[in-house]
């Protein structure tokens, strides 16, 4: 195995993988959930370090890939304004939207800025007081802290030409909708350790019992995972739907309580479209009702309406795991990270462009 002997920790690793052969009795189905997770297994090779009965498939861990096309549409319009300066993380300027993606809106003269930190985004706010700044707020509950604390920030100081589009996505409800879809596969799920840290676990506990599926909560180094697999396998082989915090030295159960109170105190969940997974109730937030004078869809009178797909992506398939992205006829051909058809390919947390990269040769 080329990949794996890579690893510092290679030997561990295949003692791990040895481990989850001998408990393992009968082909199990085990999703992450966490595009940081996607990469590690894909570059190392841990799903083919794995006995054959165990298959690993990548859910809908990269928030960036779930985007709605209609908001990355709503953000290449906010660009085209020349009183707008777009701010955004650089992840999302060569997202596809129905027509262009934020980079050709750049190049067409849009002031489109690419920032480390929404804090960046409040100070060209600051710099700009006749300009409107908006941050594209896209993230799982990992980036809403920051998000929530920028619009806190912006309050305090006073801004009025600041601004939040928002795209924030929430991971248990996307768990739930794809263990309640009929063609649902997985059996296990290893849980992002970094969305734990800041929400903790007990949310989870109920989805366990209620599908009477483990969520294990792991880390992202190949050690992690196959722990976190390992871990999976044992409850899975012993009929026990629970949940296992297998990432103890950064998950308390009650998560960052600071964090916490910083996003209720500026979003509340509301119900999300999710990019090939569709409509998932409770699943975003969106800003609270007396902060809306920072939500830049209702400040420009933005739709959120429209945005098509491309006919020949499966991100969807992919996206709840009854796909792997090298089944895709157009993968490496019509669809690569140059050219994307979709987001999971362009993202650099995507599951396509995990496989284009390490991959691609081998398909």
């Amino acid at each position: 195995m080329k990949y794996v002997d890579e690893y510092r920790d290679a030997a561990a690793a295949r003692q791990l993988a040895e481990a989850i052969a001998r408990r393992a009795t009968r082909p199990w189905t085990i999703m992450e959930i966490c595009g940081g997770q996607t990469h590690s297994i894909v570059k190392f090779g841990l799903d083919e370090l794995l006995p054959r009965t165990i298959t690993l498939v990548h859910g809908p861990g990269c928030p960036v890939c779930v985007t709605p096309v209609a908001l990355i549409d709503a953000a290449v319009a906010l660009a085209a304004r020349p009183e707008v300066i777009l701010c955004s993380f650089g992840d999302m300027l060569r997202v596809p939207g129905t027509g262009i993606d934020l980079l050709t809106a750049k190049a067409r003269g849009g002031d489109v800025r690419m920032v480390y930190s929404p804090l960046d985004a409040v100070a060209h706010a600051r710099q700009n007081p006749a300009r409107e700044v908006v941050f594209f707020a896209v993230g799982f509950e990992t980036t809403a802290p920051a998000n929530a604390l920028a619009v806190l920030q912006a309050r305090q100081l006073g801004l009025t030409n600041f601004t939040l589009l928002v795209s924030h996505v929430l991971v248990p409800p996307a768990i739930a909708a794809i263990l309640s879809a009929p063609d649902n596969r997985v059996q296990g799920f290893l849980a992002a350790g970094h969305v734990c840290a800041v929400m903790g676990t007990a949310e989870y506990g109920p989805l366990a019992e209620h599908f009477r599926t483990p969520l294990v909560i792991t880390g992202f180094e190949p050690i992690d995972i196959l722990h976190g697999v390992l871990r999976c396998v044992e409850l899975l082989e012993d009929g026990r739907p629970e949940v296992a915090n297998a990432y103890g030295r950064a998950v308390r159960p009650e998560g960052n309580l600071r964090a916490q109170e910083a996003m209720r105190s500026v979003f509340e969940v509301s119900d999300r479209e999710w990019r090939g997974l569709g409509l998932i109730p409770a699943s975003g937030y969106a800003l609270r009702s007396e902060l809306r004078a920072f939500d830049a869809v209702t400040k420009f009178g933005l739709s959120g309406a429209g945005g098509c797909e491309s006919a020949e992506c499966i991100s969807g398939a992919i996206l709840r795991g009854n796909r792997k992205p090298h089944e895709c006829p157009a993968f490496g051909v019509r669809c690569t990270p140059e050219h994307p058809l979709g987001a999971p390919m362009v993202s650099t947390e995507g599951a396509c462009a995990a496989y284009y990269r390490y991959r691609a040769r081998a398909v």
